[in-house]
């Protein structure tokens, strides 16, 4: 099921440059990492999703709904340490914990979910996809730029948090299924989102969470990338956004179809691939992906089955989709879909208007994957 040899950069130290490899240039891909941060972080109003609330504390913004969301404060804080600006990262950090830690109840722990810009909640439960960003970029902030008082002594937060999602006691419920290792959608539930698997982040857990939670984690990286595996179709290569432990789709409130959270799959295996590279089979899905959008073109990316049939229903973020499919390369070995996918990106701008959100999260950390500068700080 796996390689016998071990290529990802965690092993050879080395970051594949996608870019580079198909002919830009140092400088320009340089100035395209700059620009997609200035984008996403700087002053233009029709690409930014930062904001500052006061002087130590920021958040990113979803345009489309008008809240914050801990998927997108723990991106943008994924995107901080990536980038190297602490700055920013404490800010996000400041907020996140002063406003969507909850400190009592069956979710005392988590995150709530969402909240408005000045903090007030708008939910008081957690999305697991959050917590999971949250410990990785922690770690990460703590092995780049050391630790400090608390709630920046970012270590013993990540793993605490980890403790957290493992082990959450009656009347609460753990983020984890104990006993298959696989992420459930939200705590209460007994099915998962093939999105939110990410064995890379979990590979690491298992040399940095409690010793205790180790062993967890290292068979959870297993367990992930065997329900990506059954989870994507064996033709298309599509996954759904809800599916049940045994990789079918889960129609409930109509989340079987391949839309707006399964396009992260062909990232996160792009990713994993990049990171560890142990795993052949995300090649052949990878491949998969980028052969049913071959013949597509982003303004008619729609929501589909994961068989591949079409609705009438447009792509509601086709640049997050195009980015994440241009993610998946790093795992493809087919080397024309890749470039096709790769170079499609590169021609693509961060999106503008209300729905900048999700795409422009997506965008970004293509553009770090691609360029190599996607890593890993131990």
């Amino acid at each position: 099921m796996t390689n016998a040899v071990k290529q990802g950069a965690y092993y050879t130290g080395q970051y594949r440059n996608l870019f580079a490899e198909y002919g830009y240039s140092e400088a320009d891909i340089a100035a395209k990492l700059q620009h997609t941060w200035d984008a996403l972080f700087g002053d233009d109003e029709t690409t930014k999703i930062y904001y500052e609330l006061d002087e130590d504390k920021g958040y990113l913004l979803d345009t489309g709904n008008h809240d914050v969301r801990s998927e997108g404060m723990s991106y943008g804080m994924m995107m901080a340490v990536q980038y190297d600006r602490q700055d920013i990262f404490d800010k996000l950090w400041n907020w996140t914990y002063s406003f969507m830690y909850m400190t009592e109840g069956i979710h005392k722990g988590y995150f709530a979910w969402s909240c408005q810009p000045d903090g007030t909640r708008n939910a008081q439960g957690p999305a697991p996809d959050g917590e999971e960003f949250f410990a990785m970029a922690l770690f990460f902030a703590s092995k780049r730029w050391g630790d400090r008082e608390a709630p920046y002594n970012y270590s013993e937060q990540a793993k605490d948090l980890l403790r957290t999602c493992l082990h959450q006691q009656p009347p609460g419920f753990p983020m984890w299924n104990p006993e298959n290792k696989l992420i459930k959608f939200v705590p209460e539930v007994e099915f998962s989102d093939p999105s939110y698997h990410l064995p890379n982040f979990y590979e690491l857990f298992a040399l940095w969470a409690h010793e205790e939670d180790r062993t967890f984690w290292k068979e959870a990286a297993q367990a992930s990338r065997d329900y990506i595996n059954i989870s994507c179709h064996p033709v298309t290569g599509l996954a759904p956004e809800y599916a049940h432990y045994d990789g079918t789709p889960n129609h409930i409130r109509g989340f079987g179809y391949f839309f707006s959270d399964a396009y992260r799959v062909a990232a996160n295996i792009g990713l994993d691939y990049a990171w560890f590279g142990v795993d052949a089979r995300q090649q052949d899905i990878a491949n998969r992906i980028l052969a049913f959008f071959a013949d597509k073109e982003p303004d008619d990316y729609r929501r589909y089955t994961i068989e591949g049939k079409p609705f009438e229903e447009k792509s509601l973020h086709p640049v997050g989709l195009l980015a994440t499919n241009a993610q998946a390369a790093l795992a493809a070995s087919d080397e024309q879909l890749a470039k096709a996918a790769v170079e499609l990106l590169w021609n693509t701008p961060p999106r503008t208007g209300d729905r900048r959100y999700y795409d422009n999260c997506l965008y970004i950390f293509a553009i770090l994957a691609l360029s190599g500068n996607y890593r890993i700080y131990a």
